[in-house]
């Protein structure tokens, strides 16, 4: 097998390059600081801009129709220029992509790939997170509309967004998972309130949370049919639990990188097990790279993931976790005196990996019962 660029990758990779020369932002980690969101937007215009976003999707909405290698390259040429990671919306265009009527692809996709309006997902609640069909959150048919009524949590970006891709029940007699729609929600409608919410390591713009009373969104609106808002949720969580969806790998490989020109700048200063706990988080973020190829191969070759994400969800976190341990690590004690250390930041924001985009525990009894064929009692 050969493992080189084709002569249309080389220039695409030497293309990017050499623009990512003179266009690299130079911003914090993304997990670390409210200043990578404030100016998260217009790395993304300008990647778009640039011709270096959307590199997979339908060129019809504004992607390029290129093969998901050429996804695999733009993250690794972000890591190695350390540049901030692709903006990570991939699974919401997979579920508006799947399940949208031509009417609604044609109206959402074009401003959600360009980057000129801007999304938030609104499935958990305060009191349905891991266990999604039990939410609360109502959207009652009035007409020509549906007014919306209830409480989401874990709406990222939801202080800047446009849009919510908004989870609420529409039939309260069916069956929980079968009485679920899902609806595009401009966020300027009267009755929405937005409401940022602190993270523990300091971030106060990526966390946050929407409140719903009586805001009415068109029937139009609606993603899909009445009824199928599990299987479209489905669809988004499952690529919401892609790295490769994400462009994680970016994110990790660039703050492995950083950690090791630390060390490397100064060998003496550090222990053997602080160099050796730099050396596992590269070893890791490496192995998640080339799963994400090789699930990109999958792609490729015709092959639907389905709960096997739920396996690319624990990698994701496992390496994310791993590469704040190094990051906390190489601070040492300075972790411990200034609540603003990166490594600390780092360190901090990885914990949460194990419940966003579905808890840990839930991945596991996905894989027991749906891939392993275990019972569930």
């Amino acid at each position: 097998m050969d493992y080189r660029d084709s002569p249309a990758e080389a220039e695409f990779r030497a293309r990017l390059r050499a623009w990512l020369g003179d266009h690299n932002p130079g911003l914090p980690p993304s997990s670390t600081d409210d200043v990578y969101w404030a100016r998260q937007a217009g790395w993304h215009t300008s990647l778009y801009d640039a011709g270096f976003f959307g590199l997979s999707w339908p060129g019809r909405y504004g992607g390029h129709d290129l093969p998901p290698v050429f996804d695999v390259m733009l993250d690794e040429e972000l890591a190695a220029a350390g540049a901030p990671p692709r903006p990570s919306l991939g699974y919401l265009v997979q579920g508006i992509a799947t399940h949208g009527s031509d009417a609604i692809k044609d109206r959402l996709l074009p401003g959600l790939i360009s980057g000129r309006e801007r999304w938030c997902q609104g499935f958990s609640e305060p009191d349905a997170g891991s266990d999604l069909a039990t939410l609360r959150t109502t959207a009652t048919r009035e007409g020509g509309e549906y007014a919306i009524n209830g409480h989401k949590i874990w709406t990222s970006y939801s202080d800047v967004a446009d849009w919510c891709l908004l989870l609420a029940r529409t039939d309260p007699d069916a069956p929980k998972h079968k009485g679920l729609s899902i609806f595009a929600v401009p966020m300027d409608l009267r009755g929405t309130e937005q409401r940022p919410l602190r993270m523990m390591n300091g971030i106060t713009t990526e966390f946050g949370q929407v409140l719903f009373d009586g805001a009415r969104v068109p029937a139009e609106n609606m993603i899909g049919e009445p009824g199928e808002g599990w299987r479209v949720a489905m669809t988004i969580v499952s690529h919401e639990r892609e790295p490769g969806e994400l462009g994680f790998v970016a994110r990790y490989a660039k703050t492995v990188n950083d950690l090791e020109h630390e060390v490397r700048a100064d060998p003496t200063a550090f222990r053997a097990d602080q160099r050796e706990q730099v050396a596992w988080a590269y070893v890791q973020t490496e192995m998640l790279r080339l799963h994400v190829c090789r699930r990109l191969s999958e792609r490729l070759g015709g092959v639907a993931h389905g709960p096997d994400g739920s396996v690319d969800k624990l990698l994701m976190t496992w390496v994310e976790q791993t590469v704040g341990d190094a990051a906390l690590t190489v601070s040492g004690p300075r972790a411990a005196v200034d609540v603003d250390d990166l490594g600390l930041k780092v360190y901090l924001y990885g914990r949460a990996q194990s419940v966003m985009g579905g808890t840990s525990q839930i991945q596991k009894n996905i894989i027991a019962t749906r891939i392993l064929g275990l019972p569930t009692a």
